[in-house]
Protein backbone atom coordinates (compact mmCIF):
# COMPACT_ATOMS: atom_id res chain seq x y z
CA UNK A 1 0.00 0.00 0.00
CA UNK A 2 1.60 3.38 -1.02
CA UNK A 3 0.86 6.84 0.31
CA UNK A 4 2.20 9.41 -2.00
CA UNK A 5 2.60 13.14 -1.08
CA UNK A 6 2.77 15.70 -3.98
CA UNK A 7 5.44 18.00 -3.69
CA UNK A 8 5.67 21.17 -6.10
CA UNK A 9 8.02 24.12 -6.21
CA UNK A 10 7.59 26.27 -3.34
CA UNK A 11 5.59 23.63 -1.29
CA UNK A 12 4.75 24.56 2.04
CA UNK A 13 6.95 22.16 4.77
CA UNK A 14 4.51 22.17 7.38
CA UNK A 15 1.73 20.17 4.76
CA UNK A 16 4.23 17.84 3.63
CA UNK A 17 6.58 17.16 6.08
CA UNK A 18 4.35 17.07 9.23
CA UNK A 19 2.11 14.72 7.16
CA UNK A 20 4.80 12.54 6.13
CA UNK A 21 6.11 11.96 9.44
CA UNK A 22 2.36 11.27 10.77
CA UNK A 23 1.87 8.82 7.94
CA UNK A 24 5.24 6.94 8.12
CA UNK A 25 4.33 6.44 12.05
CA UNK A 26 2.20 3.19 10.81
CA UNK A 27 3.89 0.05 10.72
CA UNK A 28 1.32 -1.80 8.94
CA UNK A 29 3.24 -4.43 6.63
CA UNK A 30 3.35 -3.03 3.10
CA UNK A 31 2.15 0.16 3.97
CA UNK A 32 5.09 2.89 2.71
CA UNK A 33 4.82 6.97 2.43
CA UNK A 34 6.63 8.55 -0.56
CA UNK A 35 7.22 12.67 -1.50
CA UNK A 36 6.55 12.94 -5.24
CA UNK A 37 7.85 15.77 -7.93
CA UNK A 38 8.36 16.50 -11.55
CA UNK A 39 11.61 17.17 -10.26
CA UNK A 40 14.44 14.93 -8.50
CA UNK A 41 14.71 17.84 -6.10
CA UNK A 42 11.65 20.56 -5.35
CA UNK A 43 12.74 23.40 -2.76
CA UNK A 44 10.02 25.05 -0.38
CA UNK A 45 8.40 28.13 0.15
CA UNK A 46 11.32 28.61 2.83
CA UNK A 47 13.99 27.25 0.93
CA UNK A 48 14.24 23.64 2.13
CA UNK A 49 15.37 20.99 -0.65
CA UNK A 50 14.32 17.55 -0.52
CA UNK A 51 14.95 14.68 -3.06
CA UNK A 52 11.68 13.22 -4.75
CA UNK A 53 11.50 9.29 -3.73
CA UNK A 54 9.03 8.93 -6.86
CA UNK A 55 7.95 10.06 -10.19
CA UNK A 56 4.58 11.95 -10.53
CA UNK A 57 3.49 8.56 -12.43
CA UNK A 58 4.20 6.39 -9.44
CA UNK A 59 2.21 8.42 -6.93
CA UNK A 60 -0.69 8.54 -9.95
CA UNK A 61 -0.53 5.01 -9.45
CA UNK A 62 -0.50 4.87 -5.38
CA UNK A 63 -3.30 3.97 -3.89
CA UNK A 64 -3.54 7.21 -1.71
CA UNK A 65 -2.69 10.97 -2.49
CA UNK A 66 -2.09 13.78 -0.97
CA UNK A 67 -1.48 17.44 -2.08
CA UNK A 68 0.10 19.55 -0.07
CA UNK A 69 -0.01 23.43 -0.42
CA UNK A 70 2.69 26.19 -1.75
CA UNK A 71 3.37 29.27 -2.76
CA UNK A 72 3.61 28.21 -6.79
CA UNK A 73 0.29 26.43 -6.65
CA UNK A 74 -1.66 28.97 -9.04
CA UNK A 75 1.54 28.33 -11.49
CA UNK A 76 1.51 24.65 -11.08
CA UNK A 77 -2.35 24.95 -12.07
CA UNK A 78 -1.66 27.01 -14.86
CA UNK A 79 0.97 24.56 -15.95
CA UNK A 80 -0.90 22.24 -18.78
CA UNK A 81 2.04 19.97 -19.21
CA UNK A 82 2.82 19.72 -15.67
CA UNK A 83 -1.38 19.32 -14.81
CA UNK A 84 -2.32 16.42 -17.59
CA UNK A 85 0.53 13.96 -15.70
CA UNK A 86 -1.58 13.94 -12.96
CA UNK A 87 -3.95 10.89 -13.27
CA UNK A 88 -5.77 10.69 -10.09
CA UNK A 89 -8.83 9.06 -9.62
CA UNK A 90 -11.15 9.00 -6.65
CA UNK A 91 -12.62 5.45 -7.35
CA UNK A 92 -9.62 3.54 -6.57
CA UNK A 93 -7.55 6.11 -5.08
CA UNK A 94 -8.02 8.12 -1.44
CA UNK A 95 -7.49 11.39 -2.81
CA UNK A 96 -6.57 14.36 -0.48
CA UNK A 97 -5.56 18.23 -0.15
CA UNK A 98 -4.40 21.08 1.98
CA UNK A 99 -5.16 24.96 1.74
CA UNK A 100 -3.74 25.75 -1.71
CA UNK A 101 -3.77 21.61 -2.98
CA UNK A 102 -7.39 22.02 -2.73
CA UNK A 103 -7.24 23.93 -6.01
CA UNK A 104 -5.23 21.69 -7.52
CA UNK A 105 -7.84 19.05 -6.93
CA UNK A 106 -10.57 21.52 -8.42
CA UNK A 107 -9.12 22.07 -11.57
CA UNK A 108 -8.95 18.74 -11.86
CA UNK A 109 -12.10 18.25 -11.49
CA UNK A 110 -12.50 16.20 -8.59
CA UNK A 111 -14.11 18.02 -6.45
CA UNK A 112 -17.19 19.15 -8.71
CA UNK A 113 -20.25 18.04 -6.42
CA UNK A 114 -17.74 17.86 -3.45
CA UNK A 115 -17.30 21.01 -0.63
CA UNK A 116 -14.05 21.91 0.29
CA UNK A 117 -11.75 23.28 2.75
CA UNK A 118 -9.34 25.50 2.38
CA UNK A 119 -6.88 28.27 3.53
CA UNK A 120 -8.53 31.96 3.23
CA UNK A 121 -5.96 32.81 1.09
CA UNK A 122 -6.58 30.40 -1.57
CA UNK A 123 -10.56 30.54 -0.43
CA UNK A 124 -11.23 32.60 -3.55
CA UNK A 125 -9.77 30.95 -6.20
CA UNK A 126 -11.29 27.56 -5.20
CA UNK A 127 -14.71 29.16 -5.19
CA UNK A 128 -14.00 30.48 -9.14
CA UNK A 129 -13.37 26.81 -9.63
CA UNK A 130 -16.80 26.56 -9.10
CA UNK A 131 -16.41 24.69 -5.49
CA UNK A 132 -17.96 25.39 -2.58
CA UNK A 133 -15.76 26.27 0.28
CA UNK A 134 -16.79 25.06 3.84
CA UNK A 135 -15.45 27.64 6.66
CA UNK A 136 -14.32 24.62 8.85
CA UNK A 137 -10.79 22.40 9.03
CA UNK A 138 -11.56 19.48 7.77
CA UNK A 139 -14.36 18.01 5.01
CA UNK A 140 -14.74 14.71 2.98
CA UNK A 141 -17.19 12.78 0.76
CA UNK A 142 -16.29 9.52 -0.05
CA UNK A 143 -12.57 8.91 -1.48
CA UNK A 144 -12.15 12.40 -1.15
CA UNK A 145 -11.09 14.88 1.67
CA UNK A 146 -10.09 18.82 1.79
CA UNK A 147 -8.52 20.59 4.46
CA UNK A 148 -7.66 23.93 5.39
CA UNK A 149 -4.91 26.02 7.68
CA UNK A 150 -1.69 24.75 7.59
CA UNK A 151 -2.27 23.01 11.61
CA UNK A 152 -4.91 20.91 9.79
CA UNK A 153 -2.65 18.19 8.24
CA UNK A 154 -2.66 16.35 11.16
CA UNK A 155 -6.45 15.92 10.53
CA UNK A 156 -5.56 14.49 6.91
CA UNK A 157 -2.94 12.22 8.18
CA UNK A 158 -5.20 10.70 10.56
CA UNK A 159 -8.33 10.07 7.59
CA UNK A 160 -5.52 8.12 5.63
CA UNK A 161 -4.28 6.47 8.40
CA UNK A 162 -7.73 5.71 9.82
CA UNK A 163 -9.01 5.33 6.23
CA UNK A 164 -6.16 2.53 5.13
CA UNK A 165 -4.91 0.89 8.92
CA UNK A 166 -8.14 1.48 10.91
CA UNK A 167 -9.33 4.32 13.73
CA UNK A 168 -7.10 2.87 16.15
CA UNK A 169 -3.96 3.67 14.24
CA UNK A 170 -4.87 6.68 13.34
CA UNK A 171 -5.16 7.24 16.94
CA UNK A 172 -1.92 5.63 18.24
CA UNK A 173 -0.15 8.11 14.96
CA UNK A 174 -1.43 11.16 16.42
CA UNK A 175 -1.36 9.62 20.29
CA UNK A 176 2.34 9.78 19.51
CA UNK A 177 3.26 13.47 18.16
CA UNK A 178 0.70 15.12 20.77
CA UNK A 179 2.13 17.72 22.82
CA UNK A 180 2.96 16.13 26.64
CA UNK A 181 -0.10 17.06 28.74
CA UNK A 182 -2.42 17.49 25.93
CA UNK A 183 -2.18 14.17 24.36
CA UNK A 184 -5.67 12.94 25.38
CA UNK A 185 -7.41 16.53 24.17
CA UNK A 186 -5.60 16.41 21.07
CA UNK A 187 -5.88 12.50 20.12
CA UNK A 188 -10.17 13.50 20.91
CA UNK A 189 -10.01 16.95 19.32
CA UNK A 190 -8.41 15.20 16.09
CA UNK A 191 -10.42 12.33 15.86
CA UNK A 192 -13.76 14.65 16.30
CA UNK A 193 -12.40 16.09 13.39
CA UNK A 194 -12.37 13.25 10.87
CA UNK A 195 -14.67 10.24 12.76
CA UNK A 196 -18.37 11.61 11.16
CA UNK A 197 -16.35 11.11 7.84
CA UNK A 198 -14.74 7.79 7.95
Amino acid sequence: MHIAILAFEGFNEIDTLIAFNILSRVKKPGLRVSIASPWARVRSMNGVVLESQVSLKAACDADAVLVGSGIRTREVVADAALMSQLKLDPARQLLGAQCSGTLMLAKLGLLWDVPACTDSTTRPWVQEAGVAVLDQPFVARGNVATAGGCLSSPYLAAWFIARLAGVEAARSAIGHVAPVGEKEVYVARTMANISRFL
